[in-house]
């Protein structure tokens, strides 16, 4: 499926995106070593809710002191906890968050000096906003078993919390449905450098043609 072009003002855009635990960091770096722009709205939503990020005041004002940690950032767990438990929370805390992120990635697309854009998004298949600005969609994928593996040995979340963060999110076959290409991240990392490698000369050519 071939997403609706990004307008030409900006540089051609791919659309990074994966469940949880797929790999999207490692290939995101990847393409960033090969010499794509990498705009992360992972990334901008940390700067947004570190200490005085511009988030804070209205994290504050929706969610009271307890969803701030003592250093001023957000308070990842507890924020976690509350919207897992009570869903209106999360979807409180994504209108805050959300216009900030789509504002800044934006004008990171818009300011990238690379031949091309990889804009990193987790949500991306989910949210119909960010797939509208890209060229391309890449979705990196692996077995759902594989993603709970990483999750934990990284996270130390159990089972349950990370099958209830993967349920949350765009299940497999929905990601695939959305891409026009895909990335299998089930092998090794030199595996998966092979495809992006591959990948990075194809948007090359299609950057230089657009």
């Amino acid at each position: 499926m071939t997403a609706t072009p990004a307008s030409r003002h900006r540089p051609f855009v791919v659309g990074l995106t994966g469940g949880i635990g797929s790999g999207k960091s490692a290939a995101a770096d990847r393409f960033a070593a090969l010499g794509a722009a990498v705009v992360d709205t992972d990334a901008i939503a940390h700067a947004l809710t570190a200490p005085d990020g511009q988030a804070i005041p209205h994290i504050r004002d929706a969610f009271g002191d307890d969803a701030i940690a003592a250093d001023g950032s957000l308070d990842r767990a507890a924020m976690r906890a509350l919207a897992f438990a009570e869903p209106q929370a999360r979807k409180r805390l994504e209108a805050i968050l959300h216009p900030m992120i789509r504002e800044e990635s934006e004008r990171r697309c818009e300011a990238a000096a690379g031949t091309y854009v990889i804009l990193a998004v987790p949500l991306l298949v989910e949210s119909g906003s960010y797939r509208e600005r890209c060229d391309r969609i890449c979705v990196v994928d692996c077995p759902e078993a594989l993603q709970i593996v990483r999750v934990k040995a990284r996270s130390g979340l159990d089972d349950a919390q990370i099958r209830a963060i993967m349920a949350a999110q765009a299940s497999r076959e929905e990601r695939r449905a959305a891409a026009d290409d895909v990335v299998d991240n089930g092998g090794t990392l030199d595996e998966l450098y092979a495809q992006i490698d591959a990948l990075h000369e194809r948007y090359v050519r299609a950057a230089a043609l657009a």
